[in-house]
């Protein structure tokens, strides 16, 4: 199993050029790594279709998605996690809405979980059969947001003393799977899994939106012009994306003033137009709630 977890590793490692940590061995067949990837927009992840072998991914902050069986694609969130068999995302393209991402990845050997369990589980109700019919019954993949339990269990396996860090992914790892074998698991606790058409059409409406931040559309009007339910729209985008619209863009606005203030000799009142702000006031307020200083101040500082 530690092997093969590290074959894994080794085999993403080389689609996405990104490093990750070493897989820690904290019982037989079940182990823990991180990843930390950033700075592009989408990588190619492959390994074998290991059936037996459920991946349980935890998004600790930026935004990650990925084309699951099907033709859907589920996108998980800071604080969100997903459970699948390695057998569901074979050869699939992970995508970074965000650009980057990082997370903890617990692959646990279902098999040896029911044959030969850690002790503490010795005995009990938790078995890689009930794992697998639970969250992964027929090939599925379980997407859900953390509760506050839940929560703190994924943040101290990276927040716990350096020391002591291998100690306490032990004993936070079996709580986990205390906690995932009694927890009830209804439809609504669900994230939303969207078709792949659907995704690719709040990324032309994302594209369209940065490609022409001068421009101000309506919600009604993008909704129109995609064919797609405004409320869906709105609701997609923020999945994807992790903010709502105005505030995603906003962030782009403001970004391209301040390398407009940087790198041009425009007057505040053009930086403001090109960034799609009619009025330079509104725009200096703006700006000033982004950075903490006017813009005029910000290139005065940046000049010095």
């Amino acid at each position: 199993m530690k092997q093969k977890q590290k074959e894994i590793l080794k085999a993403v490692h080389r689609e996405t050029g990104e490093p990750h940590g070493e897989m820690t061995e904290l019982y037989p067949g079940i182990g823990i790594t991180f990843f930390s990837v950033s700075g592009q927009d989408s990588f190619r992840f492959c390994h074998e279709p290991l059936a037996h072998v459920m991946e349980i991914n935890y998004c600790i902050s930026g935004k990650i998605g990925w084309n699951m069986y099907g033709g859907n694609q589920i996108y998980l969130g800071s604080g969100d996690f997903s459970l699948n068999t390695m057998d569901t995302c074979v050869n699939s393209i992970v995508t970074l809405p965000n650009g980057s991402c990082e997370g903890i990845v617990i692959c646990i050997d279902l098999e040896q979980l029911t044959d030969a369990p850690p002790m503490p589980l010795a005995g009990s109700s938790v078995t890689g059969e009930l794992l697998l019919e639970k969250y992964c019954k027929g090939g599925t993949c379980t997407v859900l947001a953390g509760n506050e339990i839940v929560q703190q269990i994924f943040q101290a396996l990276y927040q716990s003393p350096e020391e002591t860090r291998t100690a306490w992914q032990k004993v936070k790892v079996l709580e986990l799977l205390l906690v995932l074998s009694g927890m009830e698991v209804s439809r609504e606790k669900h994230l939303t899994e969207y078709r792949s058409e659907q995704v690719e059409i709040i990324r032309q409406v994302h594209d369209q939106l940065i490609e022409n931040l001068e421009q101000r559309c309506s919600i009604e009007s993008l909704s129109k012009q995609y064919l797609m339910n405004p409320t869906t729209l709105k609701n997609m985008f923020k999945e994807i994306y992790g903010t709502s619209i105005a505030a995603h863009i906003r962030e782009h606005r403001m970004e391209a003033a301040a390398q407009l203030l940087q790198s041009t000799d425009l007057s505040v009142a053009d930086v403001a137009r090109k960034v799609g702000y009619d009025s330079q006031s509104r725009f200096s307020d703006t700006f000033k709630r982004h950075f903490g200083v006017l813009p005029k101040e910000y290139r005065k500082n940046l000049r010095k």
